[in-house]
């Protein structure tokens, strides 16, 4: 049956407009009833309207007659183009081997040392025969479990087998002192700043194409040189005061900060405060191994009249201190993008500093001169009003309100001086022990304890028992010990050592005392005597 030419002419039309809105079976479905409704030719007839293969048309009215209900989507399942990475098996093998050159492929791949963007894996795919766009990289790296990710700071190198000891050891510390209305301040040095017109990391608002122009190298400008800011973070108040210097970073720097802290904030936050904790990292200008540090709170004790407490996180956990992610962090957010072009804007711009909390921050500008180099003598540390506590003593001590050896001799009070006699050493209030008890605690040691090793010891071992016991019970550290026993500081840490493992050893505790024994001020006063007799010796040679 020949099909009319108008009845062409209609079915072309009809398929010229209505294909654009349909999907593939949608089409093959439409074409389908046309031809059955053409009769015999229709296939051909249908085919030739719409532009498509007979045998389209033909799966059409085989889908219809099929009476198969609608799939709910354009092809059957396994229909279409095949993935790239179904028809390359060696792909994803190929994309992981440039990818994790260390862990899963060759460690000399030619990419390690390179940017791994999507275009360059593609690139370097291409060219060992896996032909795949940048796009398609990225979909099979996010199926394989990969996504962009940036540095994260997490290595903290080798852990001291005592770190989770002292960080619950400082929190308890912590707790004390805020249970009993007595301030808790984290302390230290935020990076140093360049001054002038340096870029600054970090985007503001602005005009569009109108960023802050500044200098091409970031080379230190000899007139502003850099600054140094010092911050004392208050946990109870939540507070920060931040001390910006011109100079340099030293132990009478991060001390001298303190104290402008406690006498323009801290005093009147705390009137009736009779001790101060400071928690600071171990190393840098207030590290538990910095000598003019502990000169220098020796100082301010007894300035202030405080007892200060100092507990050190330990090494390799400055990031852990409270100061750098309530109070440093919101001062580099605060300023970000901004050029620090002065010693102003930097003051002022840490002073601006708030947050949804409740932080507020006060800053001032230190010009004083903090000369470097400076040397404390095995002396001055032996007369520092310093007690160790009984846990990790080098990282956890208190520095006491009493007269700085620094403070020369004609502006000290002259007061009374308790008459020394060695054997006050045996004082049972020192000791916490009779002769009798010492002798046969001596006696219970020698077997394993009085050896001779290497060069003969000056110490005999009795003296070395009563040092250790004095140390443990009095808290004294080995600076005024070796005074008090007439030998050098490096043998009594030695011989403080030793007997420690060697208590351990057997068991035996020695406590610490509850409160400083009354006795301990004629060792003070004999350590200091001896200090002044040296320095009379070394003046007159």
């Amino acid at each position: 049956m020949r099909i009319p030419d108008d009845t062409r002419d209609q079915l072309s039309l009809k398929c010229e407009v209505l294909f654009p809105h349909l999907d593939e079976r949608q089409r093959r479905l439409l074409m389908g009833t046309e031809a059955r409704l053409l009769g015999h030719g229709g296939i051909r007839a249908v085919a030739r309207a719409a532009q498509v293969s007979e045998t389209t048309v033909r799966k059409g009215v085989l889908e219809l007659e099929s009476g198969e209900e609608p799939l709910g989507r354009v092809r059957r399942p396994g229909g279409g183009r095949k993935r790239v990475a179904d028809l390359d098996p060696g792909l994803r093998p190929a994309l992981l081997a440039l990818v994790e050159p260390d862990e899963r492929g060759d460690p000399m791949s030619p990419l390690r040392w390179t940017v791994k963007s999507t275009r360059t894996l593609a690139a370097e795919l291409a060219r060992a025969g896996h032909q795949i766009s940048p796009d398609t990289v990225g979909d099979l790296l996010r199926e394989e479990g990969f996504g962009l990710q940036a540095n994260a700071k997490t290595l903290e190198g080798n852990q001291h087998p005592d770190r989770d000891a002292q960080f619950r050891y400082l929190n308890e510390q912590a707790r004390e002192h805020r249970d009993t209305g007595q301030p808790v301040i984290s302390v230290d040095t935020k990076k140093k700043e360049l001054v002038g017109e340096f870029k600054n990391s970090g985007r503001q608002w602005r005009p569009a194409g109108e960023p802050v122009p500044v200098g091409v190298h970031d080379f230190a400008d000899p007139q502003l040189g850099k600054a140094v800011p010092y911050g004392i973070y208050d946990l109870a108040a939540n507070t920060g005061w931040v001390n910006v210097g011109t100079d340099h970073d030293t132990a009478a720097f991060a001390v001298e900060s303190i104290r402008r802290w406690w006498h323009g904030q801290g005093q009147a936050a705390y009137p009736r405060a009779k001790r101060l904790l400071i928690t600071a990292d171990a190393g840098g200008s207030n590290g538990y191994r910095t000598r003019a540090w502990k000169l220098e709170l020796a100082q301010l004790a007894s300035e202030t009249g405080l007892t200060i407490t100092v507990c050190h996180l330990p090494p390799g956990t400055s990031k852990w201190n409270k100061i750098e992610h309530r109070l440093f962090s919101h001062i580099t957010m605060n300023w970000s993008g901004r050029p620090l072009t002065s010693h102003e804007v930097i003051v002022q711009s840490i002073a601006a500093t708030t947050t949804r909390t409740g932080l507020r921050v006060t800053a001032e500008l230190d010009t004083d001169t903090y000369p470097t180099g400076v040397r404390i003598t095995d002396a001055e540390m032996a007369a520092l009003p310093l007690t160790r506590h009984a846990f990790h003593g080098d990282w956890n001590y208190a520095l006491h309100p009493q007269p700085s050896p620094s403070i020369p001799a004609a502006r000290t009070p002259q007061t009374s001086e308790p008459e020394w006699d060695q054997s006050l050493l045996f004082d049972p209030a020192l000791t916490g022990m009779t002769r009798r008890q010492l002798s046969d605690l001596t006696e219970t040691l020698a077997p394993d304890g009085d050896t001779q090793r290497g060069r003969p010891p000056r110490l005999t071992f009795p003296e070395q028992i009563l040092a250790t016991v004095l140390h443990l019970r009095a808290a004294l550290a080995a600076e005024p010990l070796a005074v008090l026993f007439d030998t050098s500081r490096n043998a009594m840490h030695r011989t403080l050592l030793k007997n420690r493992r060697l208590l351990e050893k057997h068991g035996i505790t020695i406590p610490p005392a509850t409160t400083p024994p009354t006795a301990l001020a004629a060792l003070q006063a004999r350590v200091q005597a001896q200090i002044n007799a040296d320095n009379k010796i070394k003046t007159t040679c």
